[in-house]
């Protein structure tokens, strides 16, 4: 193999051709580094391919067990957590937060429920106060923080990213409601029985199969810095307090951290199962998860509007359900607007269509400038569904 060539490995059935060749493009056209992407129909897996290098220096093939940081399309899963405790009655999307949380009160949040954690309409796109990259690993320093501070807006009015606080929020209500922080809850619960290679965080026996993620162009990189100046205060506390990136996410404290929003590491396959789940209707690989009633309640729209956070750099409107957001009439995650995903910081995304029982993961370590829709993520999808 050259030093710029990309080879592609792994499976990919006949009828999804056109996959395996959007992905191989994605190398030769759009500066992917190294990448995975997997698709399963109907619980079946049809596309498991993975290819290029896990590091920047090009010295490490991509192998089929490399694992990658995949911001928030970790999102997913965590909000699998909650629906597993709210289809076994243990918890009530429509009770306030305070009843599973009662220091959450503070600074006039008494009256926020638990959907509005889900569909990042809590206020709490991030702190008041700096927040230190360090402060950002101590949970309990974080989640008594978010206890305490005041909504930037009114609770359930309107959906505003919560980029970092989505998983310090739903996870202590996960934590208090089961005993455990979401990685250990979603480890007993899905992935330990479902043998999906998918933690929050990594353990350090792991570390040697992650790959190194990169940061995006430079250019773009100035573009954002320059952006955030212009960034009213709640979308400025969202992303930059404190601001992370791919330097901060390849170090050990990332890794050995519990950032249930962002610091999820797995395979393209790993990530295709669990939005599995959803696409299955509750069911994955023979085990039901949730109900029939509890997986199509993730995709139940919360009121489309123009995200209070997002809005700058993301030009329409957009709908999130109770947990993921809605392709829409924007597609982001293919033609039916019904179906519903995530899309991590840089390029990642999980998708899930319950209709056609597709699920799609795809994972990379060449970070885009984008905020969603990363064009590599958006030509698999359309790739994905001209062969259904």
């Amino acid at each position: 193999m050259s030093e710029h060539e990309a080879q592609v490995h792994g499976h990919c059935d006949a009828r999804f051709a056109a996959v395996r060749a959007a992905f191989e493009e994605n190398f030769r056209a759009r500066g992917e580094l190294g990448a995975a992407v997997a698709v399963t129909v109907e619980g079946e897996t049809v596309v498991d391919l993975w290819g290029g290098w896990a590091d920047a220096a090009r010295t490490r093939p991509w192998e089929r067990d490399t694992l990658v940081n995949v911001w928030s399309t970790t999102k997913g899963p965590t909000a699998l957590c909650a629906h597993i405790l709210a289809d076994r009655g243990l918890l009530d999307f429509d009770a306030p937060v305070t009843a599973y949380w009662p220091e959450f009160a503070a600074a006039g949040k008494e009256k926020v429920l638990v959907r509005h954690l889900l569909s990042h309409r809590a206020g709490l796109s991030g702190l008041r106060e700096p927040h230190a990259l360090a402060d950002l690993y101590d949970w309990e320093l974080t989640t008594a923080r978010l206890a305490a501070t005041e909504p930037w807006w009114e609770p359930g009015t309107q959906s505003g990213y919560h980029a970092l606080t989505y998983g310090f929020l739903v996870g202590e209500v996960v934590r208090r409601v089961s005993g455990l922080l979401p990685g250990a809850f979603l480890e007993r619960e899905v992935t330990g029985p479902l043998g999906i290679d998918f933690t929050v965080g990594l353990p350090e026996k792991e570390s040697g199969r992650a790959a190194e993620l990169v940061h995006p162009p430079a250019a773009a990189t100035s573009e954002q810095a320059s952006a955030f100046g212009q960034l009213p205060p709640a979308a400025l506390a969202a992303l930059a307090n404190p601001l992370v990136g791919a330097a901060e996410a390849n170090t050990p404290e990332w890794r050995a951290a519990e950032i249930p929003a962002a610091n999820g590491h797995g395979t393209a396959r790993a990530v295709a199962a669990l939005y599995g789940v959803f696409a299955g209707r509750g069911t994955y690989d023979g085990r039901r998860i949730l109900s029939p009633e509890a997986a199509e309640r993730v995709r139940e729209g919360q009121g489309s509007c123009r995200d209070l956070v997002l809005g700058a750099g993301f030009e329409r409107e957009t709908e999130v359900g109770l947990g993921l957001w809605l392709s829409g009439p924007n597609r982001s995650y293919g033609p039916n607007p019904r179906a519903f995903g995530h899309d991590g910081f840089g390029g990642s995304c999980g998708l899930a269509d319950p209709e056609t029982g597709v699920s799609l993961g795809y994972v990379m370590n060449r970070m885009g400038p984008h905020i969603a829709d990363d064009p590599r993520k958006m030509t698999l999808i359309d790739a994905l569904y001209s062969a259904l």
